[in-house]
């Protein structure tokens, strides 16, 4: 007489090994649902602002390189010199606010969305079937995540690139994003929102899928049960650095048109698509990866510190309910 699977079983073996680990794996006391995912935004939010905050001076003189290249034309030291010389050594933080505000928001929805939508795969599509089909889901995962935090960014960083590239603008986040409100009105801030997304968006994508699989390579031959939090700091780092590169190279014609598109505003009649197709021709391939050695050193650096400090505060948030679809030991 033949005997029928148990009630809880899926009838694979390997399906029910996935869950079993799951279960396992689940304390009763952990934050869930929107409490979970609160926390993992918070963590995001903190690890963006304080990365892209620290990195402001970086980010000033790569865009001024993708905006006057003719000027600033020795590289990111003597990039500095020069802004220094001309406006002083404050002249390296401006902007400091909407920078800090902006990736705030965006690390939040980034970060927390990531996650976010990263488990409704799994729920839709099955743990092993994730599993299997994991490059698809960290994709996914990070495109949509990262629309809902360019909605949220957008306005601060046209602000910030208008006070860096202007630096008689105005006063400040404030001063600065009322004067665009009320003399260019709400549309200027979306002005960008097409080559922040193409920058964005493959830039998110690059980023999590590297890490991720830079991180699966690492405790593919380190057993991560027995790892160190020290030690899951440091490949965080190591792994967010070779993340950071690849994300800064696939994104760098994008950051540089959103860079040039938000300087000025555009002439009367012009739509933001003709506007992107002019200035692609006028930029040529050589043109788009100006200030690069700035940028692949403020991507890798940041995307490393960011990865770092927010493995950090999710294990100190207790935020560590998320569900690993990754090949580890």
């Amino acid at each position: 007489m033949s005997t029928s699977p148990p009630p809880t079983s899926t009838g694979s073996s390997k399906l029910d090994a996935a869950k079993a680990q799951v279960a396992a794996s689940i304390d009763p006391t952990a934050p869930t649902g929107l409490d979970l995912y609160s926390r993992f935004a918070f963590a995001g939010a903190v690890c963006c602002a304080v990365t892209h905050g620290a990195l402001t001076p970086v980010d000033v003189v790569k865009t001024r390189i993708q905006l006057d290249p003719v000027t600033y034309n020795t590289g990111l030291i003597g990039g500095f010199k020069k802004v220094i010389a001309a406006e002083g050594s404050g002249a390296v933080w401006t902007g400091f606010g909407p920078t800090a505000a902006g990736y705030f928001l965006q690390g939040a929805f980034k970060f927390g969305g990531y996650e976010f939508f990263k488990q409704q795969s799994i729920n839709l599509l099955g743990i092993e079937s994730a599993s299997n089909n994991r490059t698809a889901v960290y994709l996914a995962s990070a495109a949509t995540a990262e629309f809902f935090a360019d909605i949220a960014l957008c306005p601060l960083e046209a602000t910030r690139i208008r006070l860096v590239s202007e630096p008689t603008f105005a006063n400040g986040l404030i001063g600065g994003f009322s004067k665009i409100l009320k003399n260019e009105g709400v549309g200027a801030f979306y002005s960008g929102f097409g080559p922040i997304l193409f920058k964005q968006v493959p830039y998110t994508m690059s980023k999590f899928v590297v890490f991720e699989k830079v991180n699966e390579a690492i405790y593919g031959v380190v057993d991560k049960s027995t790892t160190s939090n020290g030690m899951q700091t440091v490949y965080n780092l190591g792994s967010g650095v070779i993340a950071g590169f690849a994300a800064a190279l696939v994104s760098q014609p994008a950051d540089t048109m959103l860079s040039k598109i938000n300087k000025t505003k555009g002439a009367p009649g012009e739509g933001t698509t003709s506007r992107i197709i002019k200035m692609a021709k006028e930029l040529g391939f050589r043109g788009s990866y100006a200030g690069i050695g700035a940028r692949l050193f403020m991507v890798g650096t940041l995307t490393a510190g960011q990865f770092a400090i927010y493995g950090d505060i999710k294990k100190a948030l207790g935020a560590t309910g998320g569900v690993e679809i990754s090949k580890t030991k």
